[in-house]
């Protein structure tokens, strides 16, 4: 019975699990905090890594790890492997103007066709570019461009400024999932476009430059073995790494999702993908056309709002989860009138970096506790369902839906969801799915052969159309357009 651990190293915290590699039960899990904001050291990551490792008993029984981190962002290295500046987040929209740029010099069919994905500020390319024009002296010494789940990887096998392995930049990995949100690589081909990430820094050809771009591993293979590390404790025996993924590519492995499956995640941020064995192109922006972490492809939609559109809402009620959930069930469908447009910190979809959020159909009769309850829940919903019209209208098929993230074992959230979605909602038994998937893959890189893994569902949901829902929310948000 070898253990394999698997990482989640998400926007709010590291978590890791330990769990058999032959059946996939949990053994132990651990975590530890981020810090909060949309620019932070990696150095933090690191540390939380290695105290969520030592939370989960340690890796001292271990034979393989892998991680999934938050896609996107930016880990700019200079040549001695030292970190240039705070890693800029997904979520950090000052390079919203850049990812203008780029699609105006470019074209977005253009770039769609190239890469999959017509950027928008959460990619790594519009950061790249936001650095050349913000902070020059820093571009000047990028030697290297990492994602969080790469930096993370590299470390753990003993590289980095000071560590047994030294800087060694060509050391840096990464897969075709976290490759493919960069802006500058084609899931299709499996190939980087220099040219594209040349345009974005420097205007210089990448390839003579010296930039050096982690190597894109194949599904299932080795990235390598944990380095010597002395916080880590490490056995004196090799200790597999897996290739790791992007969260939402972590996600769908550990759930398991299959054609037919469309995974709609909220948590802070709310993201609607399916698995394809067929890459998409979006010459609209709307749904980015990544790659999976098994050889397929996984076209989605993200919201920059999400479970935070309850955490204001509560907030302002005076409640918890539990109770607004409570209050929104008392109201009818569609909130008598009351319709939450839920751009609270902008929006990536649509991309709207500079909305806020609006509350409309505010009279005596619908300006209640249940009703803005409820609406904020519809909102939530409503939003995500645009994003599932989205990649279904590319062709996508959708015959279930799986609800994940905290804020899917709402009641109120998986009875609206029937009554906003239209299909058969299934909401798995609450887990770290993103960790899961990064410990399964960890076994697919210990043993060469992906293991099969269930998938417990706690509840499932018939759907139950509400149109009202759907079509005032619909009125707003044209309105707006």
């Amino acid at each position: 019975m070898p253990l394999v651990a698997g990482v989640d190293s998400s926007t709010q915290s590291c978590k890791v699990v330990i769990r058999d590699a032959d059946t996939g039960a949990l053994v132990r899990e651990g975590r530890a905090s981020h810090p909060d904001g949309t620019e932070v050291d990696p150095e933090a990551w690191w540390q939380a890594l290695v105290a969520a490792i030592a939370d989960a008993g340690g890796l001292a029984d271990v034979a393989a790890i892998s991680v999934s981190s938050q896609q996107h962002g930016l880990v700019a290295l200079d040549d001695s492997g030292e970190v240039i500046r705070p890693a800029l987040l997904w979520n950090d929209t000052r390079s919203a103007g850049a990812a203008r740029d780029l699609i105006a010099e470019v074209g977005a069919d253009e770039l769609a066709r190239r890469t999959g994905s017509v950027p928008v500020a959460s990619f790594t390319i519009t950061k790249l570019r936001w650095l050349r024009d913000a902070e020059p002296a820093n571009a000047a010494h990028v030697a290297a461009v990492a994602l969080p789940h790469d930096w993370l990887t590299w470390r753990l096998r003993g590289f980095g400024p000071g560590a047994p392995g030294g800087p060694a930049l060509d050391e840096l990995t990464t897969d075709r999932s976290d490759a493919s949100g960069t802006g500058y690589f084609d899931p299709a081909t499996g190939e980087y476009d220099h040219d594209l990430l040349a345009r974005a820094l420097h205007g210089d050809d990448v390839r003579n430059s010296g930039i050096v771009l982690p190597r894109v591993l194949e599904a299932g293979e080795k990235a390598g073995f944990v380095g010597e590390i002395p916080e880590l404790n490490k056995p004196p025996r090799e200790i597999v790494i897996g290739a790791g993924t992007g969260d939402n590519a972590g996600a769908a492995l550990g759930l398991g999702a299959a054609a037919g499956d469309v995974v709609i995640s909220i948590g802070t941020s709310g993201t609607v993908f399916a698995v394809t064995t067929e890459p998409t192109t979006d010459g609209t922006g709307t749904v980015a056309g990544f790659a999976d972490a098994t050889g397929n492809y996984l076209p989605l939609v993200a919201t920059l709002n999400a479970a935070r559109i309850l955490d204001a809402v509560a907030g302002l009620l005076g409640v918890d989860h539990a109770e607004l959930g409570r209050l929104a069930l008392e109201a009818e469908p569609g909130a008598n009138g009351l319709v939450l447009q839920p751009y609270f910190e902008g929006e990536r979809t649509p991309n709207l970096p500079d909305a806020t959020a609006t509350l409309f159909g505010m009279t005596l009769a619908s300006t209640s506790r249940p009703n803005l309850a409820r609406a904020a829940i519809e909102g939530m919903l409503s939003a995500l369902a645009d994003g599932l019209a989205a990649v279904t209208g590319l062709g996508t098929p959708a015959t279930r839906i799986l609800l994940i993230g905290g804020a899917a074992q709402n009641e109120a959230v998986q009875v609206i969801a029937g009554q906003v979605f239209g299909v058969t909602v299934d909401v798995p038994e609450p887990g770290e799915y993103v960790a899961a998937g990064a410990a399964r893959q960890a076994a697919w890189a210990l043993t060469g052969v992906l293991p099969n893994w269930s998938t417990p569902v706690a509840r499932s949901i018939d759907p139950a159309p509400a149109p009202v829902i759907a079509e005032q929310y619909a009125a707003r948000r044209d309105a707006l357009a």
